[in-house]
C-alpha cells in the first residue's frame, strides 16, 4: 500500500475533536418550540449552530432548557453584547432557561449563534454552555458573547428551545452535533 494510502487509512473513523451530525431542523413556518430529543450520551461535548430570525420584530435572545426542567435555580447566565456604539454586560440566575445568542429582528436578515454544551453526559458535576453570535438589521445589530450553568448532576438528553416573544420564523435552521473526546 503505498504511504499516502497508510496515512489516510489510519486517520479516518472517530477522531478526537470530530464533529458528527446529530440533527437538524429546518422550518417552513413559524415554529414556537424546537426540541431535540434523544440526544446520544457517546460524546464528550455538544455544539449547537443555528441561523435564525423571528416573527416579533424583535431581537430576543435564544432560551433553552434541558430535559424539560423548567426548575428557574437550575440555570444562570452571564453575557456581554456590543451594538458598535455600546458594551453591555449582564449576568442573572433563577430564570428557568439559559441564554442563547439572539435571533435576527429584521424581515430581511438572519442571526447566527454557536453554542457549546460542555460535558453534557457528566453526572459528576453541573454542566456549562458558552455561546457566541451575533446579527446585523441592516445597520444595526448586536454581538452576544453568552456563559451559563445548568445545575443539574443528570446527563442532558433533550434540548427545547424557544423565544420570549413571537415564533422561529420560516427558514431558521439550526444543527446539532456531537463532539467526539480524546
Amino acid at each position: 500500500m503505498p504511504i499516502l494510502g497508510i496515512i489516510a487509512s489510519s486517520i479516518s473513523g472517530n477522531l478526537a475533536g470530530d464533529f458528527e451530525s446529530i440533527a437538524t431542523v429546518s422550518l417552513t413556518t413559524n415554529t414556537t418550540t424546537i426540541t431535540f430529543s434523544s440526544i446520544p450520551q457517546t460524546f464528550a461535548h455538544l455544539q449547537l449552530r443555528y441561523m435564525s430570525k423571528q416573527s416579533a420584530g424583535t431581537a430576543y435572545f435564544v432560551r433553552a432548557q434541558y430535559n424539560g426542567n423548567t426548575t428557574a435555580a437550575n440555570y444562570s447566565y452571564h453575557i456581554i453584547n456590543g451594538t458598535g456604539a455600546a458594551v453591555t454586560v449582564g449576568a442573572g440566575a433563577s430564570e428557568g432557561y439559559n441564554y442563547y445568542p439572539r435571533q435576527a429582528a429584521s424581515s430581511n436578515s438572519f442571526g447566527v449563534g454557536i453554542v457549546d454544551i460542555l460535558d453534557y453526559t457528566n453526572t459528576n458535576k453541573n454542566t456549562t454552555i458558552r455561546g457566541l453570535g451575533g446579527h446585523d438589521d441592516n445597520g444595526s445589530g448586536n454581538v452576544d458573547f453568552l456563559s451559563g450553568g445548568f445545575y443539574q448532576t443528570t446527563a442532558i438528553t433533550s434540548i427545547d428551545l424557544t423565544v420570549a416573544v413571537g415564533q422561529f420564523a420560516p427558514y431558521s435552521h439550526f444543527a446539532l452535533y456531537g463532539i467526539r473526546s480524546a
